[in-house]
């Protein structure tokens, strides 16, 4: 397990819950925008982060204290040992969250079907038909559609979520979007930050960045298809 960060508590991470954040190195996408480079490109200083051991007896210490563990990333579902890990947190009593780029379905329904998971929030970066061209080459549309599908079906508390950023979002990728996750429980739509991403060239010379009046008319385009969508 390749452990890439700790966030002790957060408040927003795990909706209801006081959480912790288990951040877990390494990505199979190549998303420009990405906020946590570092961990996307594999975290080469996460020896300096605490071990997987050390991480389970903050857990223990923390009882009482904690309502839940988000696992994120990088990508948690690459790693091999994530099921064992989510046994773990689960055997402490904790419930868990798992973020994921909806990339692997099959770890998402094995983490579903073994009962090893409370809450999952996956990003939708674009238009699944999309991905090739502004995720990653090899990508497959189908794999983030079954995921999609997977987690609607799971009667977990759930969340799909994109970053709005162009070009790989506009009012037509929205409806797209809204087409496939048509009943969805919650769509949240983020602001892009230009900080640290993993590719800032892709934003040189122009501007990428949507405003709240723009983000808002993207909310009133998703609304009719979703349960809740809002604006972060």
């Amino acid at each position: 397990m390749r452990v890439g960060g700790l966030q002790k508590n957060s408040m927003i991470d795990f909706p209801g819950k006081i959480s912790c954040v288990l951040f877990l190195a390494g990505c199979n996408f190549n998303c420009p925008y990405c906020h946590n480079p570092e961990l996307a490109k594999g975290c080469m200083d996460c020896l300096n982060f605490p071990s997987e051991s050390n991480f389970y007896d903050f857990l223990e210490k923390r009882r009482g204290f904690l309502d839940g563990v988000v696992i994120s990333g990088g990508e948690p579902t690459l790693q091999k040992d994530l099921i064992s890990l989510c046994e773990k947190i689960k055997t402490m009593g904790y419930p868990v969250k798992v973020d994921t780029n909806g990339s692997r379905p099959r770890v998402i329904k094995g983490l579903i079907e073994k009962g090893l998971v409370d809450y999952i929030a996956m990003d939708i970066k674009t238009d699944p038909l999309h991905y090739l061209s502004f995720i990653k080459r090899d990508c497959s549309p189908g794999d983030i559609v079954s995921s999609i599908r997977i987690i609607m079906e799971s009667g977990l508390g759930y969340e799909f979520k994109t970053t709005c950023i162009k070009p790989l979002v506009s009012e037509e990728v929205v409806r797209n979007i809204c087409h496939i996750i048509q009943g969805a429980d919650l769509y949240a739509l983020q602001q892009f930050r230009n900080t640290e991403v993993l590719h800032p060239e892709f934003f040189k010379g122009s501007d990428c960045s949507y405003d709240d009046r723009e983000l808002i008319r993207f909310r009133a385009i998703a609304e009719p298809w979703v349960r809740e969508c809002i604006v972060r």
